[in-house]
């Protein structure tokens, strides 16, 4: 709207309605004063209308969509123009760039979800492709009302209504090899550990009781949360061998919250070899938010024509030509350094971050694995 426009007497904006002190923040104001300098809030003292409170509505959602417009536009088109003009001081043209990589990363995620829950052959992680006849098993199995607990289950259920394990039968067991809580303490803490873990698995795959508390004690251990937590990890594991598509998934339902807290590790590497260019450490944080956020956009965007054709043609392209070429067009664009330096960090951070994701990805499958 042109600010030579004038305003009219009902108007909110009328000099009529105005304050000498923002309703919101409680800042001073002259008459003359459109909007409060120290909050943006509209100074006005006219009781709110049904006119007036749509017309905010409609305002507060066009001023959002402008912010959603120039993210999309940049984030796509202009590599690194986005966090150029974000950490130059546009920041109301712009989304958050944290609140947006998690809300883009979230909606890929959720819709994956929605596709894989649609078509039982869909699966947008691992590529496990099961036979007809095994899938014409599963349906009957699943669908006979004579089959009500597998043998195994049975078993287990039988097994779990029995008393303790006598000690002397286990010490006796060919199929593992016993150790006292004496023998343990012996040894030092990894091994120790790994022993524990070992005999716990062993134990667990020969007798399989699933009640922590009753396999501690039949083992004569010390029944605390620690001993009780690890024997509890066997039925995890066997939930994983059973089920691995349902585990992928819900590791990669985790994958926005690992990369929110491996981008504070990742920024390390930007700013040490970027010291001269006098960025700041949240800066290079903005910058790595922003490809990530380009890379959740790309994915969403693949995902029609790769769903349509049934291959991973374009999410392929994505990470092997876009990806890269973008992530250089990015670095030159903020850092603003000359071609053969962009190069050379850009192939170093490239190997820097597969090693480091490496290692953390590693980690947190553990982390993961240990919390299912």
């Amino acid at each position: 709207m042109s600010t030579n426009k004038p305003i009219k007497n009902t108007d909110r904006r009328a000099t009529v309605y105005r304050g000498t002190k923002c309703l919101n923040c409680t800042h001073p104001l002259d008459l003359s004063d459109v909007y409060c300098p120290y909050c943006s809030q509209l100074n006005t003292t006219k009781q709110l209308s049904l006119k007036d409170f749509l017309g905010e509505f409609f305002n507060s959602i066009v001023s959002y969509d402008s912010r959603l417009r120039y993210t999309l536009k940049d984030l796509l088109f202009r590599p690194g123009i986005a966090t150029k003009n974000y950490v130059a001081g546009q920041r109301l043209k712009y989304a958050n760039p944290f609140r947006f990589f998690l809300s883009v990363s979230i909606i890929y995620f959720l819709i994956q979800g929605l596709i894989t829950s649609i078509s039982a052959d869909s699966n947008p992680f691992v590529n496990i492709n099961e036979t007809s006849s095994e899938r014409k098993k599963e349906n009957t199995t699943k669908n006979s009302p004579l089959i009500i607990a597998t043998e195994k289950d049975t078993i287990i259920q039988a097994r779990d209504a029995m008393n303790l394990i006598d000690s002397d039968t286990i010490k006796k067991s060919e199929k593992f090899t016993y150790y006292s809580e004496k023998q343990l303490d012996t040894m030092e803490w990894g091994e120790r550990l790994v022993t524990r873990y070992r005999l716990y698995s062993d134990f667990y795959d020969e007798h399989k009781i699933k009640q922590s508390s009753k396999a501690i004690d039949s083992l004569n251990h010390t029944n605390t949360r620690f001993n009780r937590w690890l024997y509890s990890k066997n039925e995890s594991i066997e939930n994983i061998k059973e089920k691995p598509l349902e585990f992928v998934n819900y590791l990669m339902g985790k994958v926005p919250f690992f990369l929110f807290f491996f981008t504070p590790l990742f920024a390390l590497f930007f700013w040490l070899i970027y010291s001269k260019k006098k960025h700041s450490y949240i800066e290079h944080v903005i910058f790595i938010f922003h490809i990530f956020s380009f890379l959740f956009l790309g994915m969403l965007i693949a995902i029609i024509p790769d769903l349509l054709f049934g291959n991973d043609i374009v999410m392929s392209v994505l990470f092997l030509l876009i990806g890269p070429f973008y992530f250089y067009k990015a670095l030159r664009n903020f850092y603003q350094q000359k071609r053969l330096k962009t190069i050379l960090k850009f192939v170093f951070l490239n190997f820097t971050f597969w090693i480091s994701t490496t290692v953390a990805a590693f980690l947190f499958f553990l982390v993961t694995a240990a919390i299912y």
